[in-house]
C-alpha cells in the first residue's frame, strides 16, 4: 500500500512539475508584452529605457515582417546569385539539368523526374529582349516577384508551334515592333524556367529541345550573342536564400538594383527604417546588425510556423488525410476581394519558387496537381529518424506519370540521402501488389523483406517533407474516389 501512495505522490509531483513548466513559459511570454505595454510614459512622454526597449522592438518586428513579404523576390534574386556565381552570368547563359536535377544542386523544391532550364534576364541591362522559343516546349516567364508575365508552350500564346517573346522592360514608353508576342514585366529581372518530360529515360531529346532556344537584347537580333548551355547536373549551386542576418544584405542589393513599382512603396518604406534604401549603402550599426540577425533567424521561424504550423486555412485536400494543396488560391498573385493573401503567399515561398496560372487550375488531363505532405498519419512531423509506409491504390490517377519527392525540411531542397535521386514514382521499375496498388517505404534504413526498389532513404534526426506529383491528372483525383494513405510510421 505504500509503494502505491509513493508511486501515485511521485506520479503527482511529475504532474506539477509540467504544469509548472508550462505555466512558467506562458508566464515569460506574457512578460515580454507586458514589459512593451508597461514601459514608462510619465506625463505621456516616453523615459530613456522606453525609447531604447520600444525602439528597438520596432526595429526587430519590421525585421520580420520585412523577411515575410520579401520571401517572394529573394527566392529568385539567390537563385540568380547563386547560378551566376556557378555558371556565369548573363541572359545567353542558360543552365540546363541535362542527367536530371539532384540534390546536389540546391534549391527548392526542384523537380528531380523531369528536365529543368533556368536563366535570368536583366532588362536594366539590356533592355528590351527577345525569347526565341522551340516548338513543342513547355515553360513561364515569370517576373521578379513570381507576378506570371505568360505561360510558354502549349498553354501559352504560341500553343506549342514556338514564336518569339518580346519582354519590355517596366515603363518602356519606346516602340515595339511586330511579329512578337509581347509582354511588359514589372520588374527588370525575368525569371526563364522550361520543363521538359523525358522518354524512356532518354534525356537528349528534351534537352536538344531546349538548347533550341535563344535569348538576346532586341538592339542585338541582327548580332546576337552565342547562346551558352552548361550542365547543372551535378553541380553544387547554392541558389537558396540565407536564413540569416546576410538575408538583409540581399535584400539591399534587390532594393538598389530593382524598378520601384508603385505597389512596394509601403513595405519599401518598413525596409527603408532598417537602413534599406534605393541608392543608400546599407551599413547598419552593430547594435542594429544584432536585432537583424535576430530578427532574421526568428523571421525564418515565424514563415515556418505559418507554412508547418496549420495556420493556413483550408488547404487540406481531404478530410480524413495530411495531404495539403501548397499553392490554395484561385489568384497566382494572391489577390483576394480587397486584399492580398500574405500567408498564403509565405505558404508557398518558404518552400518553392515559380508559379503560372496554369498551376492554379483543375485541368482534368493536363497539367499537374502537387499534394504536399509532413506529417504522418498520428499528426506528427515526418522524421529522418522513423520508418514510413505510403500505401497508393491502384490506377493512380496521373496520364502521364507520378513521383513522390523527398525534401529537407530546413531549406526545401531535395534531401540529399545518398540515393541518386530523392526521388520515387511510376517512372521507377516499383514492385506492385496483385490488385495493382503499390507501397512505398521512407526510412533511414531498408526494412526486412522489403523491395529495395520501393524504398527511398530518409537522414535520421532531419525533419522532411513530400510533394506527390500527379501529372495530367484524371477526373478520379478530383473527384477524390482515388486518395492515397497517409505515412504510417512502421
Amino acid at each position: 500500500m505504500k509503494k502505491i501512495i509513493i508511486i501515485f505522490f511521485l506520479i503527482g509531483l511529475i504532474s506539477c512539475s509540467n504544469e509548472n513548466e508550462q505555466q512558467s513559459t506562458i508566464e515569460k511570454e506574457v512578460s515580454h508584452y507586458d514589459q512593451l505595454a508597461n514601459t514608462e510614459f510619465p506625463e505621456a512622454y516616453p523615459t530613456e529605457e522606453s525609447i531604447n526597449v520600444l525602439y528597438d522592438e520596432m526595429i526587430f518586428q519590421r525585421a520580420t515582417q520585412s523577411i515575410m513579404w520579401s520571401m517572394p523576390a529573394m527566392t529568385l534574386w539567390y537563385m540568380k546569385k547563386g547560378s551566376e556565381a556557378q555558371f556565369g552570368e548573363g541572359s545567353n547563359i542558360l543552365p540546363i539539368w541535362k542527367d536530371k536535377l539532384n540534390s546536389k544542386t540546391l534549391v527548392s523544391t526542384p523537380n528531380s523526374d523531369v528536365i529543368y532550364a533556368m536563366g535570368y534576364i536583366d532588362l536594366q541591362k539590356d533592355g528590351p529582349t527577345v525569347v526565341e522559343v522551340p516548338p513543342l516546349l513547355q515553360g513561364i516567364l515569370d517576373d521578379f516577384w513570381h507576378r506570371p508575365l505568360t505561360d510558354v508552350g502549349f498553354v501559352g500564346p504560341d500553343k506549342g508551334k514556338g514564336g518569339k517573346y518580346l519582354i519590355l522592360p517596366p515603363g518602356y514608353e519606346g516602340s515595339i515592333p511586330e511579329g512578337y508576342y509581347t509582354f511588359t514585366s514589372r520588374t527588370y529581372n525575368v525569371f526563364v524556367f522550361w520543363r521538359a518530360f523525358i522518354n524512356d529515360g532518354d534525356t537528349s531529346e528534351p534537352v536538344a529541345l531546349m538548347e533550341q532556344t535563344k535569348i538576346y537584347p532586341l538592339s542585338k537580333k541582327d548580332n546576337q550573342p552565342e547562346m551558352e548551355f552548361p550542365n547543372g547536373t551535378g553541380q553544387t549551386a547554392d541558389m537558396l536564400y540565407p536564413q540569416d542576418y546576410s538575408y538583409f544584405e540581399g535584400l539591399a542589393e534587390f532594393i538598389n538594383t530593382e524598378y520601384v513599382g508603385p505597389e512596394d512603396w509601403a513595405m519599401r518604406g518598413m525596409v527603408a527604417s532598417l537602413g534599406i534604401k534605393k541608392g543608400t549603402e546599407f551599413n547598419p550599426d552593430s547594435h542594429t546588425k544584432g536585432i537583424l540577425e535576430k530578427a532574421a533567424i526568428t523571421g525564418m521561424k515565424m514563415s515556418q510556423v505559418l507554412r508547418f504550423g496549420e495556420k493556413l486555412p483550408n488547404t487540406k485536400y481531404y478530410d480524413n488525410r495530411n495531404w495539403h494543396n501548397v499553392l490554395n488560391v484561385l489568384d497566382v498573385e494572391f489577390n483576394q476581394d480587397s486584399y492580398r493573401d500574405v500567408d498564403a503567399q509565405v505558404g508557398m515561398f518558404k518552400i518553392g519558387y515559380s508559379i503560372s496560372p496554369a498551376m492554379v487550375m483543375n485541368m482534368v488531363g493536363k497539367g499537374s496537381k502537387y499534394p504536399f505532405a509532413y506529417r504522418d498519419s498520428d499528426g506528427n512531423f515526418l522524421s529522418g529518424s522513423a520508418t514510413y509506409i505510403l500505401s497508393l491504390p491502384a490506377n493512380v490517377p496521373a496520364a502521364n506519370f507520378w513521383s513522390a519527392t523527398l525534401y529537407d525540411a530546413s531549406n526545401s531542397s531535395g534531401l540529399d540521402n545518398g540515393q541518386p535521386y530523392p526521388s520515387i514514382g511510376s517512372l521507377n521499375d516499383l514492385e506492385y501488389n496483385e490488385d495493382g496498388s503499390v507501397d512505398l517505404y521512407f526510412g533511414p534504413e531498408l526494412p526486412d523483406g522489403i523491395p529495395e526498389s520501393n524504398w527511398l532513404r530518409t537522414v535520421p534526426e532531419k525533419g522532411w517533407f513530400t510533394l506527390f506529383r500527379l501529372y495530367s491528372p484524371t477526373e478520379a483525383f478530383f473527384d477524390q474516389t482515388w486518395r492515397p494513405s497517409d505515412f504510417q510510421k512502421m
